[in-house]
């Protein structure tokens, strides 16, 4: 066993850790033989002094082993999809079954929000009755018979990871990209994936503002999990303006439902949606090239069989059986609905502040414990060009509320002339 202190001085020092020192460290934050002081020590000092490519490896695969593997024997590709987050980013409520439909299985482990970022699991726990945390048997089982399971994370797998981002979260040292690397691949290596894709956004609503910066990230992770043994890919996405035109939690979850039954598929989510899966299905060898899996998730969409899987997963996770049927009867919806409009064309929008007004709102936390209200947030939401005069429809617990997150709206909307629109997704890695 080496002394924590001691890692954490050479790494403060600016030496390479060897593997064996970097799984000593992590197994000792896993048992909590190694304090909060000390984790955040060794935050820090990664945070300022970098890690090498085999440090990232060794530290992806110590925080992988800090609890269970999973192991699946399936008759097709166990596949997963993992977003940086942005504001209206539901691709995986839609991509989850779509993928399924074709073929793959896809156990993802999904995340609450994050910031001013909306998170999955807070989608799908607005779903009545949903439960978002079974045990590792239920979680298997799903995925077996359902095709796709989407659940939070379990203290089976990578604790040591849920326990070094709690510490993470309170000392500054989130962004490190070395950090958000490990803690990504230990959970997505732990579910037992044959294969992942990442959507690293870029924009005003992603962590990451600059595209150097997202294209450093997906290199990152692309360059690691390969090393680490999971092939992966990344999509480098836009995240100027919110992917779909709700944010919040419930009116996500009624977005979905309407993509995946047809009511209502809007083009850059759509493209977004439809490039993440074709990525999944050829990393899982079921289609030759992109073209031949767009085009077989498309005809996942139109034959129904994509919903019909969704609706299986909410039952089987214990959500009513008729939620795509009659999501009205049983989303929760705010008492007071209020249209936001301004005259002129949409030129641009401050993203990151809608997911905060989601949070004004009482959508997301201000503290890790905090609860949330699944009704609140935002739909019908403007994107660049619009011009048509309505920003958004305002779903609020109470008029003060409204008020404030009218405000907040109005805010986050540039008016003046009519931007050219750019590609949604920007660029591919790996």
């Amino acid at each position: 066993m080496t002394l924590p202190q001691e890692t954490i001085r050479r790494k403060r020092d600016g030496l390479a850790l060897t593997e064996a020192e970097i799984a000593s460290f992590i197994a000792g934050i896993a048992d909590e033989s190694v304090t909060e002081g000390q984790a955040a020590s060794f935050a820090m000092a990664v945070f300022f002094r970098g890690l090498t490519l085999p440090e990232r490896v060794a530290l992806t695969r110590a925080m992988t082993d800090s609890g269970a593997v999973l192991a699946w024997d399936l008759p097709g590709p166990v596949l997963d999809k993992h977003s940086t987050g942005g504001i209206g980013d539901t691709v995986s409520l839609a991509l989850a079954p779509m993928v399924a439909a074709c073929g793959g299985y896809v156990p993802m482990i999904s995340g609450r929000g994050l910031g001013h970022t909306g998170g999955t699991l807070d989608k799908l726990a607005s779903i009545p009755g949903y439960d978002v945390a079974p045990g590792l048997e239920r979680f298997q089982a799903v995925t077996r018979s359902v095709g796709c399971a989407i659940i939070g994370q379990t203290g089976d797998l990578a604790p040591a990871d849920g326990r070094l981002y709690a510490i993470r979260d309170v000392t500054g040292t989130v962004e490190s990209l070395d950090l958000i690397t490990a803690s990504i691949l230990s959970k997505k290596l732990a579910a037992g994936l044959g294969g992942l894709v990442m959507d690293v956004k870029v924009g005003s609503g992603a962590f990451m503002a600059e595209r150097d910066a997202a294209r450093a990230l997906a290199g990152s992770i692309v360059t690691v999990a390969n090393g680490a043994g999971l092939p992966t890919r990344a999509l480098i996405t836009d995240m100027d303006a919110p992917l779909a035109s709700a944010a919040g939690n419930a009116v996500e979850v009624a977005y979905a439902i309407d993509y995946l039954t047809g009511r209502r598929r809007e083009p850059r989510f759509h493209a977004v949606t439809l490039a993440l899966g074709a990525e999944m299905l050829v990393l899982g060898d079921l289609c030759a090239d992109a073209g031949e899996a767009a085009a077989r998730l498309e005809d996942a969409l139109a034959s129904g069989r994509a919903a019909e899987i969704f609706a299986r997963m909410v039952a089987k996770l214990g959500g009513p059986a008729d939620l795509l049927e009659r999501p009205e009867r049983h989303l929760p919806r705010a008492p007071i609905v209020r249209e936001v409009r301004a005259g002129g064309v949409v030129a641009g929008v401050a993203t990151r502040e809608i997911g905060l007004a989601v949070i004004g709102l009482g959508g997301g936390r201000t503290r890790p414990g905090d609860g949330i209200d699944p009704a609140v947030g935002f739909t019908d939401l403007a994107r660049p060009g619009t011009a048509d005069g309505l920003l958004g429809i305002v779903h609020a617990r109470d008029a003060a509320a409204a008020d404030a997150a009218e405000a907040a709206l109005r805010a986050a909307y540039r008016l003046g002339a009519a931007p050219s629109a750019g590609p949604a997704v920007l660029e591919r890695v790996g």
